[in-house]
C-alpha cells in the first residue's frame, strides 16, 4: 500500500503502521544512494569476480590460435584438397604473417578445436541447477568463492595438460574448470537480490554482468601480448590464474551472505536496504514452487532470450579470434585488440544504458515490462542484425571490425533487460531461477563451437563463416523475438508476495520508517 505523508493506515492483517512524514525517508534514501556503502563493495567484488570468470573462459579462445600449428595444418592431405575461397584469395601480406616460430606445437584439427572450446561449457552446465538449489539453503559465499577458487588454480595446470597429456588431459582440465565456475551467476544473481534495493538494481545489476565484458577487454588483448613473448602462450593461464586465485581468497574473507550478518556494515545502511527488499528472502525459506515457475510464460521469455544471446554471443567470443586469423589475417597481437574491441564497446554501453533504464524506472512514465523489452531489443536484435550484415563484407576488414563492434556494443543492453528480469518477476527465488535459465543458456552456448568447428573444417572459407555469422544472427533475433511477446516486469504470483506482510510483521525493526503495534 502508498504511505501517506502523515497519520495511520490500517493493513490487510488489523495492524496500524504509524509512519514518518515521507520527505523524511525520501531524504534517508537519496543519502544512502549518493555514498560509498557495503553493498557497493558487494557489488565491486562481485563485478571483478564476473570480470575473473570470463578471463577465465575467454583466453582459452586467444591462447588456441598460438597453440596450433596452422602452418603444418594447411599442408595436411586434407586441407590441401579443400578449394580455395577466390573472396579473399589465400596469400598474406606478409607484414601480417605471424613469423614461423609463432605457430604452436599443436596438431589440432578445427573440429578437435571445438571441443576444447566448449568442454569448459561442460562442466559449467552441470553444476549450475545443483549449486543454485543448494545455495538457497546453505548460502552462496562459499559455492562461488570455492568454485572459483578451484576454476583458477585448475587454470594453472592448462599447460601443463596440453603438453604433458595431450588432447584429453586438456579437455578434462577445462571440463574441471567450468565445474568450479558453475556457481559464478546464479549466486551473484542471489547476491544482488539480497544486497541491491530495486530502483539500484539496473545500473547495480549491469555494472556486475559488464564484468564479463571487462574481463573479456582484458583477457584477449593481453592474452595476445603474453602469447607472443618469451614464455609463450603458457604465460596466459600461469598469470591469470594467479589473479583469480588472489581474488577468490579475498571474496572469501571480506563479503559476507546478507546485510543482516555483516559485521561492519553501518546500521543506516542495513536498516535501508532491508526496508527496500521486502520478499528477496523470507525468516524460513518458503518451498519452491516448481510447477508454478514452469507454466509461467515470463519465465520462458527470460530462458528463451538467454538461450539465444548465449548461443550468439558463445560464437563469436570462441570463434572471433579464430576468424580474425584465418580469414582476415590478422596477425596474433593485433588480434587479441581487435577482438577485444567489441566488448570495450559492449561494456561501455551497457554502463550508459544502464542509468537510462534506472532513469525511466524512476520517472513513472515506463513499467518495468516495457522497460525490459526496450532495453531487450536493444541488446538482441542489434548484434543479430550484425552478424547477418558481417556475414556479407567480403574481405573488407575493418568494415567487419567495425560492424561487430556496434553489434557487440548493442548488446550490452540485455543486462538491462532479460538479466534482471528474474529479480522483478521473483525477488525471492531470483538466484534459483538464474541457475536454471543459465544452465540451459550455456547448453545452446556450448553448440556453437561445436558447430562452428563442424562448419568450417577443412580449409576455412568465407562461405563456410557466413553460415556460422547468420545462424547465430537468426537466433539472437528470433529469441528476442518471443521475449518481445511474452516477458514481463511485474512480480509473479507463484513468488508468493504475501508472505512479505507476515515478515514485517514478525521483524518490524527491519523497517527503518515504520513502527507497528496491534489494535
Amino acid at each position: 500500500m502508498s504511505r501517506p505523508r502523515t497519520g495511520e493506515d490500517r493493513n490487510k492483517n488489523g495492524y496500524i503502521a504509524v509512519f514518518d512524514q515521507a520527505n523524511i525517508h525520501e531524504t534517508e534514501t537519496k543519502k544512502h544512494q549518493a555514498c560509498f556503502g557495503t553493498r557497493h563493495m558487494v557489488t565491486l567484488m562481485l563485478f571483478l569476480g564476473m570480470a575473473n570468470a570470463y578471463i577465465m573462459r575467454t583466453n582459452m579462445s586467444v591462447a588456441i590460435v598460438a597453440m596450433v600449428n596452422n602452418t603444418a595444418l594447411n599442408m595436411i592431405g586434407e586441407h590441401s584438397d579443400e578449394p580455395i575461397d577466390d573472396e579473399c584469395g589465400i596469400v598474406e601480406d606478409e607484414e601480417e604473417v605471424d613469423p614461423p616460430h609463432l605457430d604452436g606445437e599443436f596438431l589440432w584439427d578445427f573440429d578437435q578445436q571445438g571441443y576444447i572450446l566448449s568442454s569448459f561449457f561442460y562442466g559449467y552446465v552441470i553444476t549450475q541447477i545443483p549449486f543454485g538449489i543448494l545455495a538457497k539453503r546453505y548460502g552462496n559465499i562459499y559455492f562461488l568463492g570455492v568454485g572459483m577458487l578451484i576454476n583458477s588454480v585448475f587454470g594453472l595446470l592448462v599447460p601443463i595438460a596440453a603438453q604433458e597429456g595431450g588432447l584429453w588431459w586438456l579437455i578434462a582440465v577445462r571440463f574441471i574448470q567450468g565445474l568450479g565456475e558453475g556457481p559464478i551467476v546464479p549466486c551473484t544473481h542471489a547476491l544482488l537480490a539480497k544486497w541491491i534495493p530495486p530502483n539500484e538494481r539496473s545500473r547495480m545489476g549491469a555494472f556486475v554482468y559488464a564484468g564479463a565484458q571487462f574481463g573479456t577487454v582484458i583477457s584477449m588483448p593481453l592474452s595476445g601480448l603474453l602469447s607472443v613473448s618469451d614464455g609463450r602462450w603458457p604465460s596466459i593461464f600461469y598469470v591469470f590464474g594467479a589473479i583469480g586465485t588472489v581474488w577468490s581468497l579475498a571474496f572469501l574473507y571480506f563479503v559476507h551472505e546478507d546485510p543482516e550478518v555483516h559485521p561492519k556494515i553501518n546500521p543506516d545502511e542495513r536498516k535501508y536496504i532491508l526496508n527496500s527488499l521486502w520478499g528477496t528472502q523470507g525468516i524460513t525459506m518458503p518451498p519452491i514452487p516448481w510447477l508454478s515457475i514452469l507454466k509461467s510464460l515470463p519465465f520462458w521469455a527470460i530462458l528463451i532470450a538467454h538461450m539465444g544471446h548465449n548461443y550468439g554471443y558463445e560464437t563469436l567470443m570462441t570463434e572471433l579470434p579464430t576468424y580474425m586469423r584465418q580469414v582476415l589475417r590478422f596477425d596474433i597481437k593485433k588480434n587479441g585488440f581487435l577482438s577485444a574491441l567489441p566488448y570495450l564497446a559492449m561494456w561501455i554501453f551497457s554502463m550508459g544504458i544502464s542509468h537510462v533504464a534506472d532513469w525511466m524506472l524512476n520517472s513513472k512514465y515506463f513499467t518495468h515490462t516495457v522497460v525490459r523489452k526496450i532495453l531487450n531489443g536493444i541488446g538482441q536484435y542489434g548484434p543479430g542484425v550484425a552478424l547477418i550484415c558481417a556475414a556479407f563484407t567480403g574481405c573488407d576488414r575493418w568494415l567487419t571490425v567495425s560492424i561487430l563492434t556496434i553489434g557487440v556494443g548493442l548488446n550490452g543492453g540485455i543486462y538491462s533487460g532479460f538479466k534482471v528480469n528474474h529479480l522483478d518477476i521473483s525477488p525471492r527465488f531470483a538466484g534459483i531461477l538464474m541457475s536454471f535459465t543459465n544452465c540451459l543458456a550455456n547448453l545452446a552456448g556450448l553448440l556453437a563451437p561445436i558447430f562452428a568447428g563442424n562448419i568450417i573444417k577443412g580449409r576455412p572459407t568465407q562461405a563456410k563463416w557466413r553460415i556460422v555469422f547468420i545462424v547465430a544472427g537468426v537466433v539472437y533475433a528470433a529469441c528476442c523475438t518471443f521475449y518481445m511477446f511474452f516477458a514481463s516486469g511485474e512480480r509473479q504470483d507463484w513468488d508468493n508476495p504475501d508472505n512479505d506482510e507476515a515478515n514485517r510483521e514478525k521483524d518490524p525493526e527491519r523497517n527503518g520508517s515504520t513502527q507497528v503495534t496491534s489494535t
